[in-house]
């Protein structure tokens, strides 16, 4: 590459006003340049200037025109200053301005450096940021604590007592909770905000709208956050809104390699020269790649090829990690002998803190160099990769063609600015059509019951104040004019579906008897559980495991009686006994996370309703509490949330450092005590092994605050 022809033709297009291809050509220059250790001209510096990527101008090269842009559009972002790019500074100004905005960027775009300039710049009291994932809020938790915890109450778990000043991080569900606890928000933000259409999230969307609705009306300021989203139909969540599109502004570039093009002949061969491409591929690159495999058997056909064919690695580490997953998962879990192998799976189904902790081995220089993944790399986490390979081009689930949209987003994990400036893209089968995507937002009619016209009048129809009216009178002949009231004002009911709580409410008035015994639920004896559960979860059939790792309701009941035993059982022992009811270690994760939240959520709906309908003095809140804390300590399992798994905590509380039985423990008290024993000390236990102490230390850093971090 001849570097002076290079600046010659990036500025003929700036000349031309092709601002675009001017920075994708400047950004392969400048990959040029790191590759072979270039010092950049001041006339690279000065290009890199006029396309707007100010970050990576290098002062002590550059003219002095051009480091005074350097220095101007630093901002501070929480404890040290960055340089924005030219569209960051511009989106932070709106924002600084007081203006509503939502804004579409690519995925490299450096959507959370805004957040942060701004709560440094603005110092608000009350900041909630809602994400789609536990993944997403223990990441974004993570960065926050370092930078603000001095200042602020971080707040992720529900039933928190609030301080002056709170930053609340949580996915929708969660949100709900504090509705009627903060009084105002200085700012709500909502990042991947397409979720909250039923297009990109059927079973979900409608609890995001309903936070939106009802966080919305006491937020002084909106910030929503998307990528790859070319325009809003109307609609009522963002009818005060200023919508940016900053998709042209890309900070890396991203290189295609068609190689579905050359896979010939019948189904089988095709296959075969699938799989021998992506061992090339990974063989030639040497860096670290996600493979996009769509589904659950896809995921198993890569893991059993790369098993097969990839060496076993040398790296301590990964050793040492596998070592760990065989001793508290099993050793013919296929992520235990793939580790090995430098290959980890993210699904989406895993314990999340197995989950966070491949991630953070993903970024390790010695550590994985491939993930196999669903779409939940792409929803979970901000990670990336320099490349990006997609092996399917199906939707996760497997049944439906990728969209433009979601083949944007999984690509867009492909280059990372000041890591990779060039993002390889590997295509083993055909890509769709480039497309335009409008964000439409309908309003679901199942959440209509579940507001107050005259609150929310201003969003509402005459039609849906009409459908509420409704909702309402029939609410009020079922449980009285009064309770009603009160349960609409305290946001209660778990349920995003209206109508499923007037019909489960009208069932139990009309057979108060069927409800008998729901106490049994508290008792410790699982074996009088059974028709309790299997009569609630009959409530809504197809909610208990339907899918790739499907079960029937009987096996679901079994599990739950099983699952009781959590914290005093390992996990290997768990599966031995879950066995004969054909449970594998997949189907634990999924099962467990089903119980924790649809169960717990369901029998916290019903148990609202009995209180009021059956009003026989049974309250059944000690065991909703239990199962949604998987039957562990609910500290325990906040503490998973925050990348520390329980086997570990299991430790802990065996040899008497942490009482994690002690009801007065909350995830605040006992990052606390977490402080005050200290990582070192943890670490020196003899009962604590090697990969222990790397779980450590990735736990402790994320309850750290940045020694770089000052008072605002």
């Amino acid at each position: 590459m001849d570097i002076f022809d290079s600046c010659h033709i990036i500025n003929d297009h700036l000349i031309s006003t092709r601002e675009g291809q001017a920075r994708n050509e400047l950004i392969r220059l400048l990959d040029y340049h790191e590759r072979n250790d270039i010092e950049y001209s001041p006339l690279v510096n000065h290009l890199i200037r006029e396309t707007g990527l100010y970050p990576y101008l290098k002062p002590d090269t550059a003219d002095w025109g051009d480091r005074f842009v350097y220095e101007i559009f630093k901002v501070d972002i929480g404890g040290k200053e960055s340089t924005l790019h030219r569209e960051q500074s511009s989106l932070l100004k709106r924002l600084i301005n007081g203006e509503n905005v939502a804004v579409s960027a690519p995925t490299s775009f450096g959507k959370s450096f805004v957040i942060d300039a701004f709560i440094s710049i603005k110092n608000p009291n009350n900041v909630v940021i809602i994400v789609p994932t536990i993944a997403l809020t223990d990441e974004t938790r993570r960065r926050l604590y370092k930078k603000f915890a001095n200042n602020y109450k971080i707040i992720t778990t529900t039933e928190v007592e609030l301080a002056e000043k709170n930053i609340f991080i949580f996915p929708q569900e969660r949100a709900m909770n504090y509705v009627n606890k903060i009084d105002s928000i200085d700012i709500l933000i909502i990042d991947e905000f397409y979720k909250a259409s039923s297009v990109y999230d059927k079973s979900r969307s409608p609890a995001l709208l309903k936070a939106i609705l009802k966080l919305g009306i006491k937020s002084k300021q909106k910030y929503f956050l998307a990528p790859n989203i070319t325009s809003i139909g109307e609609n009522v969540f963002t009818k005060d809104m200023v919508f940016e599109d900053k998709l042209g502004f890309n900070t890396v570039y991203l290189e295609r390699f068609d190689k579905y093009t050359e896979i010939k002949g019948d189904k089988i061969e095709k296959e075969l020269q699938k799989g021998e491409i992506l061992l090339n591929i990974l063989e030639q690159t040497k860096t670290k790649s996600l493979i996009y495999a769509a589904s659950y058997p896809q995921i198993d056909k890569v893991s059993n090829l790369l098993n097969e064919m990839l060496p076993i690695s040398e790296k301590p580490l990964l050793i040492e990690f596998s070592n760990w997953l065989t001793i508290n998962y099993g050793a013919n879990w296929k992520l235990t002998n793939l580790v090995k192998r430098g290959v980890g799976i993210h699904n989406g189904q895993l314990h999340r803190s197995i989950s966070q902790i491949q991630v953070k081995l993903f970024e390790e220089k010695d550590g994985l160099a491939n993930i196999i993944s669903t779409s939940s790399i792409i929803e979970g986490v901000n990670t990336s990769a320099e490349n990006v390979i997609i092996w399917r081009n199906r939707k996760s689930g497997g049944n439906s063609i990728l969209d433009s949209f979601t083949y944007k987003n999984i690509i867009g994990r492909g280059g990372r600015m000041f890591k990779y400036f060039i993002g390889k893209i590997y295509l083993l089968e055909s890509p769709p059509q480039d497309d335009a995507t409008q964000l439409d937002i309908p309003f679901p009619d199942s959440i209509l019951g579940d507001l107050d016209e005259e609150i929310h009048i201003s969003s509402l129809n005459n039609e849906q104040v009409a459908k509420i009216v409704s909702f309402k009178t029939e609410m009020y002949d079922i449980l009285g004019k009064e309770v009603y009231d009160r349960l609409l004002k305290e946001n209660i009911f778990q349920s995003n579906n209206s109508d499923f709580v007037k019909e489960t409410a009208r069932q139990m008035k009309d057979n108060q008897e069927d409800w008998n015994g729901l106490s049994y639920l508290n008792s410790n004896e699982p074996e009088s559980w059974d028709r309790l559960i299997w009569k609630i979860i009959s409530l809504q059939p197809g909610e208990w495991g339907d899918g790739p790792y499907g079960i029937q309701h009987k096996k679901f009941v079994e599990f739950v009686k099983v699952l009781v035993a959590n914290w005093g059982s390992t996990i290997p022992e768990l599966l031995d006994e879950l066995d004969e009811f054909d449970i594998d270690i997949e189907q634990f994760f999924k099962l467990e996370r089903i119980a924790a939240f649809n169960l717990s959520s369901l029998i916290s709906d019903i148990n609202i309703l009995q209180r009021e309908i059956l009003n026989n003095g049974t309250d059944v809140s000690p065991f909703v509490s239990r199962v949604s804390h998987a039957f562990l300590p609910s500290v325990v399992y906040q503490l998973e949330e925050y990348g520390l798994p329980r086997m570990i905590s299991r430790k802990l509380y065996q040899n008497g450092i942490i009482d994690f039985n002690n009801d007065n423990l909350n995830i605040h008290n006992t990052i606390e005590i977490f402080h005050e024993i200290g990582r070192e000390k943890i670490k020196s236990f003899n009962f604590i092994d090697a990969f222990d102490e790397y779980i450590l230390d990735y736990f402790y850093d994320g309850i750290t605050i940045s020694e770089s971090e000052s008072p605002l």
